[in-house]
């Protein structure tokens, strides 16, 4: 990590910091604070990185993938939700009861059982009482919850910021050190260049340093035709931009890849950037539609993510005239390769050598 004003000034706190996580898994590496396995196959996905990485993209790759090969589940801690213990998604419940990424999950896939709970342990017991039928259970940001054991887990590393370049929180990114990355079963490098070559590739390999039993996958990220958001059947191809400006409104770490995406497409772009998970307020809400007011141009729009969209599209505060003038861009993971076939197999025959088990 380049030695930046941040590292050197929090560097004795980063230095606690991790001491601090070091000790906790130790304990749990020797088995002196107890980690239980699960009645049901689980599959984890998680980073060691703080936000950025992809693990929801990643998340509904998985689900696309096996929901029509397993009865699958989804149990998420519910991020920046204002409700506590299991929530199940279904009629009633927003992004204030679910958080996020859930409630964006939940929209897409509504015939997947979809749930939140800060105690993974008791989540799962609740969604196997009330689906006994599920095969697997996909367990979203969950890398560092050691009480379970997972019979698979994925980390994710972001192609821009691998968590071997950075250092340990308060100075640098890392909820824990990189080693950690031993504990997964795999690696994925997630929002890599479609072109990224074999050598780049074997590259980024040395860096991460994988066990030998470790597999590394490489991910790219694909746009979809943006739609409206108070007509979701209406599409707008991006061939159909080129007289229009755009006002791109993101709460996410980072939307750089998607302004460089949009940006060939439209007239002109300007971006409203709000911090990760932000709650937007009727004074966020005045200020985009002051400001998309303001653009110089006769046609523009609003440009959001889907995990936006669940934010402001729950807010009793988007109005009507700004509801219809805001357009939402899918994203979808894609496994470079050409390796889905095997990766998603070594997933199923996961879970049919430990169905057994439950």
């Amino acid at each position: 990590m380049p030695f930046t004003a941040r590292y050197i000034l929090l560097y004795p706190f980063s230095k606690l910091f991790g001491l601090i996580v070091g000790i906790r898994n130790w304990l749990y590496d020797r088995k002196i604070l107890p980690s239980s396995d699960t009645n049901v196959p689980v599959l984890a996905v998680g980073n060691l990185t703080v936000g950025g990485t992809g693990k929801t993209p990643f998340t509904e790759f998985l689900i696309e993938s096996l929901q029509h090969q397993l009865q699958l589940a989804v149990l998420s801690r519910g991020y920046k939700r204002e409700t506590k213990g299991f929530v199940l998604a279904g009629a009633g419940t927003g992004a204030a009861e679910l958080g996020d990424e859930p409630r964006q999950m939940a929209l897409k896939y509504p015939g997947i059982p979809i749930a939140v709970c800060e105690n993974r342990s008791r989540g799962i017991d609740r969604l196997m009482e009330l689906y006994p039928s599920t095969q697997l259970i996909i367990l979203d940001d969950a890398f560092q919850h050691r009480r379970i054991r997972p019979g698979m887990s994925f980390v994710l590393t972001d192609y821009q910021r691998l968590h071997t370049r950075d250092s340990m929180l308060p100075g640098g990114n890392l909820r824990e050190p990189a080693r950690s990355s031993r504990r997964a079963t795999a690696l994925v490098v997630t929002k890599c260049p479609a072109t990224i070559d074999a050598a780049e590739q074997q590259q980024l390999i040395g860096e991460l340093k994988p066990l030998p039993h470790q597999e590394v996958y490489f991910t790219s990220l694909s746009y979809g035709t943006i739609r409206s958001l108070s007509t979701p059947h209406h599409q707008l191809p991006l061939s159909e931009l080129s007289g229009t400006a755009i006002l791109l409104v993101t709460g996410i770490v980072s939307p750089l890849v998607l302004k460089q995406y949009l940006t060939p497409f439209c007239k002109a772009i300007t971006s409203l950037q709000f911090p990760d998970h932000h709650r937007f307020s009727k004074r966020d809400f005045e200020n985009i539609e002051s400001t998309l007011a303001a653009l110089p141009h006769q046609n523009k729009i609003v440009v959001t993510t889907e995990k936006d969209a669940a934010r402001l599209n729950d807010s009793a505060m988007l109005s009507d005239s700004l509801k219809k003038h805001i357009f939402v861009v899918p994203v979808k993971v894609q496994l470079l390769n050409a390796g889905k076939t095997v990766f998603i197999k070594k997933i199923t025959d996961y879970v049919r050598e430990n169905s057994g088990n439950r």
